[in-house]
C-alpha cells in the first residue's frame, strides 16, 4: 500500500482511533501523539507488508504506542495498571489484529466517542483558530501541512496551535466525556460554528489566488455528515449540512477552467450538482421539523437559489423575507448587507442603497471590501457611474483574494 493509501485509511479512521485511545488513556494529547506515531510507522511498513485489516492495524499499533508512553510516565503507574488490565484479554488479538480490535473499529459503527472528540476539539477554553486546527487534525485527520495550505498560514503556526490546544485541554482538565444533555445543546453551537468557518474558507477563500478551496469545503461536509449521524434529533445540525450541500452544489459552475470567478448570473446551471441539491433539500426538510434556526434559514436561502431557473426567475421576495427572519434570530452586518442585495433584486437599487448607507453610517463592517462592492453595484444600476467606479476600486484595494479583486477591477474598468 502506498502513501496515498495510508492517508486515505487515516482520514477515514482517525477520529475513531483518537477517540478510543482518549477513552482508554484519559489523555487527549497522548492519544493524538500515539495515533500519529502509528501513522508514521504505517508509512514505513505498509508499502512492504500491507496489512489485511489496515484500520485494525492502526488501532492496535496506536494502542501499543500509548501503553509504551504511559510506561515511561512513572507517575501514572496506576493508570497504566488499569489500562493494562483492560488490554490483557485482547493483547494477543491486538498483536495479530484479531477480532477484539476489529470490534473496536467496526467501520459501520459510529459511537459517542467520536462525538465526545468533537466537543473536546471545539471546547470553549480554546481560541477559535485553535478549535479549527484541532478539529481538522484530530477529527478530520488532516496533517499540519494540509491545514496550513488550506488556511494559507505557515506550517509551524498550525503546529503551534495544535500543541497549544492539547496543552490547554490538559491544563483545564477537560474530561473525555459527552457533556450533559443541557450543556451539550448549549455547546453544540460552538461545534457548528467551527465547521461553518472551515466550510466558508473552502467555499470563498479569504485570501490567496484561488476563489475556491473545495478540498477544505468537502472536509467540512464530511464532518457535518458525521455530526448529523451522531445528533440526528438536532435540527440545526441538519440545517448546517443542508447549507453546505446546497452551496457546494454550485462549485463546478463558479469558476472557469483558468480559475477565474463566474458570477451567479453567468453560471451554467446545468453544471450544478443535482445530487447535492437533493441531499441539501432532504437535510433542510429534517431541519424544518421544529422551526429553522440561523443555519437552517441560510440553507433555505440557498435552496431558493438552487431551485430557480435563472437569476431573473429567482423568488427574491421570499429571499428578502428569509433574510429578515435571519436578521431577527442572528443579527449581523453581513446579514443586513445580503438583505440589501436581495432587496435590490426584488424592489430596485434605490431602496437597497439606503440599507447600505445606513450600515456605513453606523460604521459596521468598516474595512471590509464587501460594503463598497455592493454599494458600487447599486450605484452602477442607478446610473451613477463615476461614484460606482470609485466604490469598486476601493473594494478591489480592500479585497485580499486575488481572484475576487480581478473581477472588481474589471467591473470598475467597464464603468470608465
Amino acid at each position: 500500500m502506498d502513501t496515498a493509501g495510508v492517508e486515505a485509511v487515516w482520514r477515514i479512521e482517525s477520529a475513531r482511533i483518537v477517540a478510543a485511545l482518549t477513552r482508554f488513556t484519559g489523555d487527549f494529547g497522548l492519544a493524538e501523539d500515539a495515533a500519529q506515531e502509528a501513522v508514521a510507522e504505517a508509512l514505513v511498513s505498509w508499502p512492504l507488508v500491507p496489512p489485511a485489516n489496515p484500520a485494525g492495524w492502526l488501532m492496535a499499533t496506536a494502542r501499543r504506542r500509548a501503553v509504551d508512553a504511559i510506561r515511561r510516565r512513572t507517575t501514572l503507574h496506576d493508570r497504566y495498571a488499569l489500562l493494562a488490565a483492560d488490554l490483557a484479554v485482547g493483547s494477543a488479538a491486538d498483536l495479530a489484529v484479531g477480532s477484539a480490535v476489529d470490534d473496536e473499529i467496526d467501520p459501520d459503527r459510529i459511537d459517542d466517542d467520536v462525538l465526545a472528540l468533537m466537543f473536546i476539539s471545539c471546547h470553549p477554553v480554546l481560541s477559535p483558530e485553535v478549535r479549527v486546527a484541532l478539529t481538522l487534525r484530530v477529527v478530520g485527520g488532516l496533517s499540519s501541512v494540509e491545514i496550513a495550505r488550506a488556511f494559507l498560514v505557515p506550517v509551524p503556526t498550525v503546529q503551534a496551535r495544535i500543541t497549544r490546544g492539547k496543552k490547554t485541554i490538559a491544563a483545564a482538565r477537560v474530561p473525555f466525556e459527552l457533556p450533559a444533555a443541557g450543556e451539550r445543546r448549549e455547546r453544540l453551537g460552538g461545534v457548528l460554528s467551527v465547521l461553518y468557518v472551515i466550510f466558508t474558507e473552502g467555499s470563498t477563500a479569504t485570501s490567496g489566488d484561488r476563489l475556491l478551496r473545495p478540498e477544505v469545503a468537502y472536509e467540512a461536509i464530511r464532518l457535518a455528515r458525521t455530526l448529523a449521524a451522531l445528533q440526528p434529533d438536532e435540527p440545526e445540525v441538519h440545517g448546517l449540512l443542508a447549507l453546505f450541500e446546497l452551496t457546494a452544489a454550485r462549485f463546478l459552475a463558479r469558476t472557469a477552467p483558468d480559475g477565474s470567478p463566474i458570477l451567479l448570473e453567468d453560471q451554467d446551471r446545468r453544471r450544478w450538482d443535482v445530487a447535492a441539491i437533493r441531499r441539501g433539500a432532504a437535510a433542510l426538510a429534517r431541519a424544518s421539523t421544529r422551526g429553522l434556526g440561523p443555519y437552517g434559514l441560510q440553507a433555505a436561502i440557498a435552496a431558493a437559489h438552487a431551485s430557480a431557473p435563472s437569476v431573473e426567475g429567482t423568488d427574491w421576495d421570499r429571499i428578502v423575507v428569509l433574510y429578515e427572519a435571519l436578521g431577527r434570530v442572528a443579527p449581523s452586518p453581513v446579514v443586513e448587507l445580503n438583505r440589501a442585495v436581495a432587496v435590490a433584486m426584488a424592489s430596485g437599487p434605490a431602496q437597497a442603497l439606503a440599507i447600505v448607507d445606513e450600515l456605513i453610517a453606523s460604521d459596521r463592517l468598516a474595512g471590509s471590501h464587501l460594503v463598497p462592492t455592493v454599494r458600487g453595484e447599486l450605484l452602477a444600476r442607478l446610473g451613477r457611474r463615476p461614484e460606482a467606479r470609485a466604490e469598486l476600486e476601493l473594494a478591489a484595494r480592500l479585497c485580499p483574494n486575488q481572484r475576487e479583486r480581478s473581477v472588481l477591477l474589471r467591473k470598475a474598468a467597464e464603468l470608465s
